[in-house]
């Protein structure tokens, strides 16, 4: 019986890329991380990850030949079939051809998705999805990414924007301004950005609050929030109810369409944990449909940093089979 073969994950950030070697079992043979090169161009990018993977093959003492396909995760605006950035402003991308470049550098075929696809995709292939066809997966971070499985398959929708969970308006009137340009979105109230405004507005009519003295010293962070409120802060439980009941509102409302089996929530929020869920769960209870509020499990993601190369590993696997 011959050597089992190997995947390359790939998770290209603005700061740093992860890299893994994975099995077609989805378990993680070498994982490491390299800086993302600051020029912005992809052709350094690409070139850097070669030398990674090479030299960590070497380091191995495994023959390229062990690599069968590679897959990658990127943020911005992409064309899923070609592999073609338009444009990723975090990296400094216009117009790049990451998918030819990469099987260029690597000699083997490459699959390329958008970065929140690719987490949502690891997470139900070896995280809290727990293998489940159906899945909503949200990342509550600096900003709100996600992902939408149907069937056992990434909805890309017609030009690639299906997905961006961050930007459905949440706040119809009067709500803040967004990085997309729009007002309102859900990524401006349920964020970690959005929860700490949030804060900025509840804490003043909370003086005996905890949060008090980091809003003004502007040290206030989600996660002290989410702190205070395990502890019974007042005004941080009322930040949390409120940045949740948007999120739960979301949630339904997307649920009444898709009808999922698993609801994961990711992104360095989550690590709020019950303390977000049972307020979040609440609220998608009042306004799901019954059966479909029995229908879904709404989880915490389990893969953490992880989820993107092992997402990327499934979405090589999957090219791999339709070859």
């Amino acid at each position: 019986m011959g050597e089992e073969k190997w995947l390359v994950g790939i998770d290209i950030g603005g700061t740093t890329i992860k890299l893994a070697f994975i099995t077609e079992s989805g378990e993680i043979i070498s994982k490491w991380e390299i800086d993302t090169s600051k020029d912005g161009s992809g052709s350094s990018v690409v070139n850097d990850i070669g030398r990674a993977v090479r030299g960590n093959l070497s380091e191995l003492g495994k023959q390229p030949e062990i690599i069968t396909a590679v897959g990658a995760g990127a943020p911005g605006f992409l064309e899923m079939e070609t592999g073609f950035v338009y444009e990723a402003i975090n990296l400094g991308w216009k117009d790049f051809a990451l998918k030819d470049e990469l099987e260029q550098e690597l000699g083997v075929p490459v699959a390329i998705d958008n970065d929140a696809n690719i987490a949502a995709l690891g997470e139900m292939w070896r995280g809290a999805g727990d293998g489940a066809k159906d899945v909503l997966f949200i990342t509550l971070g600096t900003g709100v990414g996600g992902g939408v499985i149907a069937n056992g398959e990434i909805l890309h929708g017609s030009n690639g924007m299906a997905g961006e969970l961050g930007h459905i308006t949440a706040v119809p009137e009067n709500g803040w301004l967004c990085n997309c340009g729009k007002a309102g979105c859900l990524e401006t109230v349920s964020s970690a950005t959005g929860i700490v405004k949030l804060a900025a507005e509840i804490i003043p009519s909370h003086p005996e609050s905890t949060l008090k003295p980091l809003l003004e010293k502007e040290q206030l962070t989600a996660k002290d929030v989410f702190v205070a409120a395990e502890k019974e802060d007042r005004a941080a439980l009322a930040v949390v109810e409120k940045s949740m009941y948007y999120l739960g509102f979301a949630l339904a409302n997307l649920a009444n369409t898709l009808n999922p089996s698993k609801i994961v929530i990711g992104g360095g929020v989550s690590k709020g944990g019950q303390t977000l869920l049972k307020p979040l769960i609440d609220v998608y209870a009042k306004f799901a449909l019954k059966r479909v509020y029995e229908a879904a499990d709404i989880k915490i993601a389990q893969l953490g940093n992880d989820a993107g190369i092992v997402g990327a590993a499934w979405i090589a696997l999957e090219a791999k089979r339709k070859a």
